[in-house]
């Protein structure tokens, strides 16, 4: 098998010697492609998810609809959570592609794609020199690989330059930074780490929904990729000061997308990193502190000054107090967890890569500071990531409120962690001799059974949703679950036989797994849960458009759904008992008739209302959408 694998790539390396820029392209329409099944594809097909994503994007309609760009409104009151990054984008999406879906989530697809690809360049960069691996030791690696490995598969040489290697033609006028294929450069590296990126649960939820979340994790993971990019070419202090100037900037946007967490974890993971090399007062001296918080202040500075004139004390209590400070050390809207829910969240939102995380840190080698500190700073990059991981980890873990999103920013350390062991893995015999990689490729099989069996029982425990209370019969009756389970339970078989035979190929069953699972399984699933969970709010609310009179209010009882303000373009008063329904009505003004009401058949009930009270207008999923008299 490998020796035909190398008979049909030599026309292959040919032209990827002849043609340099190759490496470059090839891997970035994959990374396109890719991006398209994760990202793209059927972005616009499902309505606004509820309870969170509504509320940013109907808070950058009105954004839109007032011209008021400073406070965002929702349903009429001001939202003082995020800063207004996320709004002003959606607004600019708005007016490009008009007030839709599709619109509200290209932000969040953009900036998803941002980030891999900006990995991708670090990784093409500094991937072969980011793995710790001594110099002088290259050609004895290369000579154990030639000894004790001839009878075994090939590597993908033609993805691979070295340390000592280049593919680009010696008549070349380039410059070894400016070469595509420059010493410093590892195609391969480049290409897991950003395919890694993009293909896990993370990316395919966060990256195609309207939250400010991925837009936070392209701009604190950027920042932090800018910074390497400068403190790597101490020798090119023109490339070093533009890199550095681009750090400031994106922390200064990752300000005006999340707060004050937009400076501080960007400077605890650079502060750790420099204290544990010993080079801080160099590279500080280098990045021009004040200037380049002078930079932060001009760029993130003027809204903030701007939205505490129009609003004063209420917006420093909401939004520092509330939404930054009480979220760390106290429990907000019951977002608790016990210590260890990061790791649980990372090790099923990085799928199917989680499980080499523990092997990819132990590959760094962090406990040798003597040895990192003899390296030139070009070789950092899989330690730099290592410090960008634990401190967003540690940070988080020792933070009270626990939400899902909160480690996102270190996924782009995540993948660059692993794209390092893997591809040491795939082009050194010492590193395949060590046990924890193969206990990591063990942990890789026992995963993907699990999550063929989870899928499989998965009817069972989604149909306890209140809100789509027929999706497990809906996901059997198109028989996703079995589908589901055999598909990962193929790649489970596939994995257990690469991992006893070629085991430098184990990556590809995790990657052809996980595509697989986006298109026949993930993406069907969306569409059918948006029927069951979202579909009926939508429906419901085109009939409350229709039917509403002038002097009748909206109201929703029991949990507040803000998609229907949205949808109905109205104002929209949300009870959260039952019990307080005639009490609403009775406090009504004389002006007013009654209201239109949508409630699932629980609450109506509970409402204390006579059938002969209400006139029930139409029906659709769990939900009434009823008349009430006053």
């Amino acid at each position: 098998m490998g020796v035909k694998f190398t008979r049909v790539m030599q026309p292959l390396k040919h032209y990827w010697k002849t043609y340099p820029t190759l490496a470059w392209a090839l891997p970035l329409l994959w990374l396109l492609a890719i991006a398209a099944i994760t990202l793209i594809w059927h972005l616009g097909s499902i309505g606004l998810i509820d309870e969170t994503e509504p509320l940013f994007v109907e808070a950058s309609r009105q954004m839109a609809l007032t011209g008021d760009w400073v406070t965002p409104y929702f349903d009429g009151e001001p939202r003082f959570d995020k800063p207004p990054l996320i709004y002003w984008l959606m607004v600019i999406a708005f007016q490009s592609f008009g007030i839709n879906e599709f619109a509200a989530r290209l932000p969040s697809v953009l900036a998803a794609l941002t980030i891999a690809l900006f990995c991708f360049y670090t990784l093409h960069r500094y991937g072969a020199e980011g793995r710790g691996q001594r110099a002088d030791d290259e050609s004895q690696l290369t000579h154990h690989a030639s000894s004790d490995e001839a009878d075994a598969e090939p590597a993908p040489a033609f993805l691979l330059t070295t340390n000592n290697q280049s593919l680009a033609t010696p008549s070349s006028p380039l410059t070894p930074y400016s070469s595509p294929l420059s010493p410093h450069s590892s195609p391969l590296t480049a290409w897991l780490g950003a395919t890694m990126l993009l293909l896990n649960p993370n990316t395919f939820f966060w990256g195609r929904t309207g939250y400010s979340d991925m837009l936070l994790t392209a701009c604190i993971g950027g920042s932090l990729l800018a910074f390497f990019l400068g403190y790597a070419q101490p020798d090119r202090p023109l490339n070093q000061k533009r890199w550095y100037f681009t750090f400031y900037v994106l922390m200064a946007l990752a300000v005006l997308t999340k707060g004050p967490i937009g400076i501080l974890l960007p400077g605890l993971i650079v502060g750790c990193f420099l204290l544990y090399i010993g080079n801080g007062k160099a590279v500080l001296r280098e990045m021009w502190l004040l200037r380049g918080g002078l930079v932060v202040l001009v760029i993130a500075l003027p809204w903030y000054g701007l939205i505490t004139l129009a609003n004063g004390e209420a917006f420093i209590d909401s939004f520092f107090g509330y939404h930054n400070v009480e979220r760390f050390t106290q429990v907000v809207n019951r977002h608790a967890g016990p210590w260890y829910f990061h790791v649980l969240v990372i090790l099923v939102g990085f799928l199917p890569w989680s499980t080499y995380l523990p092997a990819a840190i132990a590959h760094i080698k962090p406990l040798q500071r003597r040895y990192w500190q003899a390296q030139p700073r070009s070789q950092h990059l899989g330690l730099f990531a290592l410090f960008w991981f634990l401190a967003i980890l540690g940070f988080f873990t020792i933070a009270t409120t626990k939400y899902f999103s909160y480690t996102l920013p270190l996924m782009p350390a995540a993948a660059i962690l692993v794209a390092l062991l893997w591809t040491d893995y795939i082009t050194q015999a010492q590193t395949r001799r060590q046990p924890g990689f193969l206990l990591s490729g063990a942990l890789n099989v026992l995963l993907l059974l699990a999550v063929a069996a989870a899928i499989v029982y998965s009817p069972h425990w989604l149909g306890n949703d209140p809100g789509m209370p027929n999706l497990g019969l809906r996901l059997q009756e198109a028989g996703l679950p079995i589908l589901g389970g055999v598909l990962w339970g193929i790649t489970a078989v596939v994995a257990i036989g690469l991992l006893l035979w070629r085991s430098r190929w184990l990556w590809l069953a995790n990657m052809l797994g996980f595509l697989a699972f986006l298109i026949l399984i993930a993406h069907p699933l969306v569409l059918l849960a948006d029927v069951e969970r979202q579909l009926p709010l939508r429906q419901l609310a085109q009939v409350a458009v229709q039917a509403k009179q002038p002097a009748e209010d909206l109201l929703m009882l029991g949990f507040k759904k803000p998609s229907l303000v949205f949808y109905t373009r109205q104002h929209v008063t949300y009870l959260s008992r039952p019990a307080k329904v005639k009490g609403y009505l009775q406090s009504q003004p004389s002006d007013r008739t009654g209201a239109l009401m949508i409630a699932g058949a629980k609450p109506l009930q509970q409402s204390g209302l006579q059938p002969k009270q209400y006139q029930e207008i139409s029906r659709a999923g769990v939900y009434r959408l009823v008349r009430i008299a006053k």
